[in-house]
């Protein structure tokens, strides 16, 4: 399976520099991440508003190795917030947040990564809208999951991932669609071992259909995180079995990839939110994106050889 194999080569600097000096690099890059600041990503938002979609934006980065560049991070959100509120989108513009970002691999993580990510949330609010935390490797989920329970509190829109690799996602799935949250479900895109996940795309499939049926069951929000056209009809099924209408649940894509399809689901009346990253930290989101779906890395390839 090439997607360990490219996970792990996210993490070597050698193999950065080499990627980030190839002259094809960040042609390939802006098909996934539209810019890397404010500026640059505002026009985006209008235009996929405008088309009738929903975006969560991501402001790229997890390399964060002292308290300064988590709250910098803090501050590049609450900077988002404050260019998004004259739109007055409402929650057709939220965020999404990786914990990590905040400070939570820092000492004394999970607390500075609550002290940042609150603001965050409060400003979100306050313009109308709302945030998801995203779900990273299987160590910081009880970390994020006490840190989404305890937004919630205050703010119940706050949103949460769950990855249909793991094997405690099922009962996380539970729990989380008894008390009404929001959950986006995804496969996952971390390499994690044997003994916490699920290591073939069958039984990682059949595990998202299961978890997605606990969910359009409950009491909360589903949001699709999908690409997979089965999972996209069966995700449909569900919804209809479970009595659920349109403005009941969500399809969640990325930006770049399957963009017909966005349109499609939009005009027929779904809700269809764009996960749109942007930002100068690239690397781990772009390396993940090629990780999770080998079309995405021949894509690569082939411009490194016609391009390079």
């Amino acid at each position: 399976m090439l997607g360990p194999v490219i996970l792990a080569a996210s993490r070597s600097d050698r193999i950065r520099r080499l990627i980030s000096a190839a002259p094809v690099t960040k042609q390939v890059v802006d098909r996934f991440i539209p810019g890397e600041t404010v500026d640059d990503i505002v026009p985006i938002v209008q235009e996929l508003t405008g088309k009738g979609l929903e975006l969560t934006m991501d402001v790229v980065g997890e390399d964060i190795t002292n308290p300064a560049q988590a709250a910098a991070a803090r501050d590049a959100y609450l900077g988002l917030i404050d260019r998004l509120e004259p739109l007055g989108l409402g929650t057709r513009a939220e965020m999404s947040v990786k914990l990590s970002m905040f400070g939570q691999a820092l000492e004394d993580g999970h607390e500075l990564a609550f002290k940042n990510v609150r603001p965050v949330v409060e400003a979100a609010a306050a313009i109308g809208t709302t945030v998801t935390l995203d779900a990273e490797d299987h160590t910081t989920l009880d970390s994020m999951f006490e840190i989404h329970e305890e937004l919630r509190k205050d703010f119940p829109e706050t949103g949460c991932v769950i990855q249909s690799y793991l094997f405690r996602t099922e009962a996380d799935a539970r729990r989380l669609a008894a008390n009404g949250s929001r959950v986006r479900l995804v496969k996952g895109a971390y390499k994690e071992p044997a003994e916490v996940a699920h290591q073939h795309k069958h039984d990682i499939d059949k595990a998202y259909v299961r978890i997605l049926r606990t969910l359009m069951d409950g009491q909360g929000y589903p949001m699709i995180g999908s690409h997979d056209p089965r999972l996209i009809s069966i995700a449909q099924e569900l919804a209809h079995r479970a009595g659920r209408k349109l403005d009941e649940y969500e399809f969640q894509m990325l930006y770049g990839i399957r963009s017909d399809e966005h349109l499609r689901l939009a005009a027929e009346g779904h809700r269809m939110r764009v996960y749109t990253a942007f930002g100068t930290d690239w690397y781990g989101y772009f390396m993940r994106r090629l990780a999770e779906k080998p079309a995405n890395l021949r894509f690569f390839a082939r411009s490194m050889i016609t391009k390079g």
